[in-house]
């Protein structure tokens, strides 16, 4: 990475810190540091968990217990075991912690204005044009993807989320009892691999390897939530599938999808595979594909 770059991102950092408040003692003069406010604002009018909070803003978990004692002391939020698990706790704001919220949205509000008030139409389109921009590449740089348990909650969800879309998006519909079989046994090492992709501990989407032969394995389940489409999840996933097969010596992947998936084939094609004849009964596939690795 050239120097000019990591130069240009650090000037960028320290513009919007300075832009936002974010350097103040008292971010946006309401008596507490940014980190407080922002703990205040995600936890929201509905309460938050505790571990996606600590997931969704990367806090260290020692770090996030003394902001939450701090907020605690100010009479602004209260934290409850849960019921149904008494491991978790939630996070919710007081009647305190509510117009405190209420204060900071339109002190932000405001900030926001001052932003864009200076700047003509034009400009201010170009601006709010680049904000979405960056925040769409930060995101999908904060991207993990990882092996987990093809039983784990967070697969079960995603392979949940798999298969009703394809019941929406097939012809004929979906049913995964019909479909050529990837049972749990099939996903998991040595036999293949089960990965997830996730933004801030929150699982955005998955894909699956099985092997056939010792030289030879099937991509399977490729999967990413809508919301979060855009962003090159599935060519990440594809890639870190990739990784694997190579890592257990396969020289070979293959897969078959659905005609009706038209950005899966534009991606595999991308990704180097080529098309070719059926190597398998699949009974929902119209196109297969294979790639030397």
């Amino acid at each position: 990475m050239h120097p000019a770059q990591v130069e240009q991102v650090r000037r960028f950092n320290r513009l919007v810190t300075q832009r936002v408040g974010a350097l103040d003692e008292s971010y946006l003069r309401r008596g507490r540091p940014l980190g407080e406010a922002r703990l205040l604002f995600e936890t929201g009018a509905k309460g938050a968990d505790l571990r996606g909070l600590r997931d969704k803003l990367g806090l260290d978990s020692g770090y996030l217990s003394r902001l939450l004692r701090s907020l605690q002391s100010q009479g602004l939020i209260q934290v409850r075991q849960q019921r149904q698990d008494g491991r978790r706790r939630r996070v919710r704001l007081t009647a305190k912690g509510r117009a405190e919220l209420a204060a900071y949205d339109e002190l932000s509000d405001a900030l926001a204005r001052s932003v864009l008030a200076p700047l003509g139409q034009a400009e201010r389109g170009r601006l709010l044009a680049a904000m979405a921009e960056v925040e769409r590449l930060l995101e999908a740089g904060a991207i993990e993807i990882a092996v987990a348990a093809p039983a784990s909650a967070d697969a079960r969800w995603c392979l949940e989320r798999y298969f009703t879309e394809l019941a929406e998006r097939f012809e004929t519909g979906f049913d995964p009892a019909k479909s050529n079989p990837a049972a749990d046994d099939d996903l998991t090492p040595p036999a293949g691999c089960f990965v997830i992709a996730r933004l801030n501990g929150r699982p955005i989407g998955c894909g699956a390897l099985k092997l056939r032969t010792k030289r030879i394995g099937e991509v399977k389940r490729m999967w990413t939530a809508p919301e979060a489409r855009g962003r090159g999840v599935a060519r990440r996933v594809l890639e870190r599938l990739e990784t694997e097969a190579r890592r257990l010596g396969l020289k070979t992947l293959r897969l078959e999808t659905n005609r009706a998936l038209k950005e899966a084939q534009a991606l595999y094609r991308k990704q180097g595979y080529k098309e070719v004849a059926p190597f398998n009964d699949e009974p929902y596939a119209h196109h297969w594909f294979e790639k030397r690795l």
